[in-house]
């Protein structure tokens, strides 16, 4: 026999060349495996070794292009909604591109789209493929309601294979036909751990969501997000563009006005209109009485118009002046604090923005903001309503100080005419008729001069251009007590009847007529009585206004006429009755006393509303 060749443990390139084809190795272990040289023992373990490995490498090869090709379809789907939410002119077009997108990328049946609306706390449908797209914007649910509503409590994905109805999450609309569906994957829209909303997608059929699946439409959800975000800010930012155009506006527009009550409407109109409010309105202090009293507003609401005037730290709009902050009310049809709230329910008003009026440190006013729906008023808001309602505050008052230095102006002539009055009266009293003493002549033209002052004193007071008739007679009354009722005698007095405002000139003329019959009263009708009572009705008629003086003195002698008499008073009275104010006079005796009428048109009489 021939002997058995030596294997060498080195083997030749042609050996080597052979051992890389698997075939040829196989066919040389098989023929090598008939030996059972120890050499070939171990040339078989090897190769077998070497066999394991390549299918090893052969799996994991497999698996890195199945990981590239996953890599590639996710980078491509990201691509396509990162070009789809680029490119859409606004929101809605946006959020329905990325839902046919995750659909198509997914490989599932149906998508839907819900934001979250921070002001109601709830989620809103606003995208979803054709099966459910005439429901969008009508379904909504609360966080934690329904699958959707606990994705985005918590923040977490939620993949249901199969009978998703049943899950006891679950929460059922037969709108968009959910009873065809199998699985659903929801995945919430979160940016800088802000939730913004939740994509849903499902099939009709029972399918487990592979990992590649929930990463894909969780990168889909980041990118809607980050265009959600970017969307948001563009519109604030073009919001908060139109606010400060309207800020610019308004401020022009009321820094030229210098009518108050024309400045105020103008306000309210702009404020409401650009800001887009449902309604708003000022009201200003009143010192006097501690309350605030509405000067303008765009409702037309009867019932809100003519609601009580709220007092200062009484209401939102009372708190908002006392503590001279905003304050925001996010529905005040709920508000404990807030007065009228079926007032407010029934003028359609939900929000509310209280905003001080702020002068030199002090509130004057508040600008109230209503919307017709719940509303989180945002800083930069506040801030240009606080910077407009400044800017109102500046308006009012500059307005009050061109309105007094014109006052001033018309008084000066008007004092000037008033002397020159005094001064005729003067003359008339030296001439017409004797005093048993200087002291006497000089009360009448004091008492006079009187009258004429307070009406000057409740015009410097009051609105500036009307005086309240009640106030002067009740201060004629005053000083006439003071100055010509004798001490010892108690002379009651009073003042009652409708609130009549009167321009300046006829206030004037009113006040003289007043004097000059509460002086007759006290000198002739209590000459030679201790007690009694004056008193001072005024009526406001559909065409007259009447001034009745009435006193329980003396009575008049039988067939008094105060148009003869030779009593300087009375005929001053007749004269400023019918040339200053086109009316007539009459006195005479009635059951109780003596009544003094006075009767004057309105017509061309400066009457204006109380």
């Amino acid at each position: 026999m021939r002997p058995a060749p030596v294997l060498n443990s080195v083997t030749s390139p042609d050996e080597n060349k052979t051992m890389r084809s698997p075939l040829r190795a196989r066919r040389l272990l098989a023929a090598r495996r008939r030996s059972d040289d120890p050499d070939v023992a171990l040339l078989q373990d090897e190769i077998e070794r070497l066999e394991r490995q390549l299918r090893e490498l052969r799996v994991v090869n497999q698996s890195l292009r199945d990981e590239l090709e996953e890599k590639a379809a996710e980078a491509d789907a990201l691509r396509r909604v990162g070009e789809a939410t680029g490119s859409a002119f606004d929101l809605e077009e946006m959020l329905k591109v990325a839902a046919d997108v995750a659909i198509q990328v997914t490989g599932t049946d149906s998508c839907q789209v819900y934001l979250y609306d921070k002001a109601r706390d709830e989620l809103v449908l606003r995208a979803a493929d054709e099966t459910a797209n005439s429901m969008v914007g009508k379904i909504r649910l609360k966080l934690g309601e329904g699958i959707t509503g606990w994705v985005a409590r918590e923040r977490k994905h939620v993949a249901v294979i199969r009978n998703a109805k049943m899950d006891h999450r679950f929460k059922y609309f037969p709108e968009i036909h959910e009873e065809e569906y199998e699985s659903m994957l929801s995945v919430p829209l979160v940016h800088k751990n802000e939730i913004l909303g939740v994509i849903n997608v499902r099939t009709r059929k029972p399918h487990v969501y592979t990992k590649t699946q929930v990463r894909l439409l969780s990168g889909i959800a980041s990118q809607v997000a980050g265009a959600i975000e970017k969307t948001r800010r563009a519109r604030q930012l073009e919001k908060t563009a139109v606010q400060l155009h309207t800020l610019s506006e308004v401020s022009q527009a009321i820094a030229s006005n210098y009518y108050i009550d024309e400045l105020l409407h103008l306000f309210v109109k702009m404020t409401a209109r650009t800001m887009n409010y449902k309604t708003c309105t000022v009201l200003l202090v009143n010192h006097e009485k501690g309350e605030l009293v509405l000067k303008a507003t765009q409702s037309d609401s009867p019932e809100y118009t003519k609601k009580p005037r709220p007092k200062i730290g009484e209401s939102i709009a009372g708190r908002a002046v006392a503590e001279k902050r905003v304050i925001t009310v996010p529905d005040v049809r709920k508000h404990p604090n807030y007065l009228f709230p079926e007032i407010a329910a029934k003028a359609g008003l939900c929000s509310l923005a209280s905003v001080p009026l702020m002068f030199h440190g002090e509130a004057i006013g508040v600008l109230n903001c209503y919307t017709d729906k719940v509303h989180q008023f945002t800083k930069e808001e506040i801030a240009i309503l606080q910077a407009l309602g400044t800017q109102a505050a500046f308006a009012i008052e500059h307005a009050k100080l061109t309105v007094k230095s014109a006052v001033i102006q018309e008084m000066h002539h008007r004092v000037k005419n008033n002397l020159q009055q005094i001064a005729s009266l003067v003359r008339l009293q030296m001439h017409f008729t004797k005093y048993t003493t200087t002291e006497q002549a000089l009360t009448d033209t004091l008492n006079r001069i009187l009258a004429i002052a307070a009406v000057h004193e409740l015009l410097s007071r009051d609105d500036l251009d009307t005086v309240s008739m009640k106030k002067v007679a009740e201060q004629i009354l005053s000083g006439a007590k003071q100055s010509v009722v004798a001490p010892g005698k108690a002379i009651a007095t009073a003042v009652d009847g409708a609130e009549i405002r009167l321009s300046l000139s006829y206030a004037t003329t009113v006040a003289l007529v007043m004097n000059e019959l509460v002086q007759n009263a006290v000198e002739h009708g209590f000459r030679n009585l201790d007690e009694g009572k004056i008193s001072i009705h005024l009526e406001d008629g559909p065409a007259e206004v009447a001034i009745l003086v009435r006193n329980d003195g003396e009575p008049l002698p039988p067939g008094f006429d105060p148009t003869r008499t030779q009593n300087l008073g009375l005929r001053i009275v007749t004269d400023l009755v019918r040339s200053g104010l086109g009316g007539s006079f009459t006195m005479e005796n009635v059951p109780g006393g003596i009544l003094a009428s006075v009767r004057f048109p309105k017509n061309g009489a400066g009457l204006l509303p109380a």
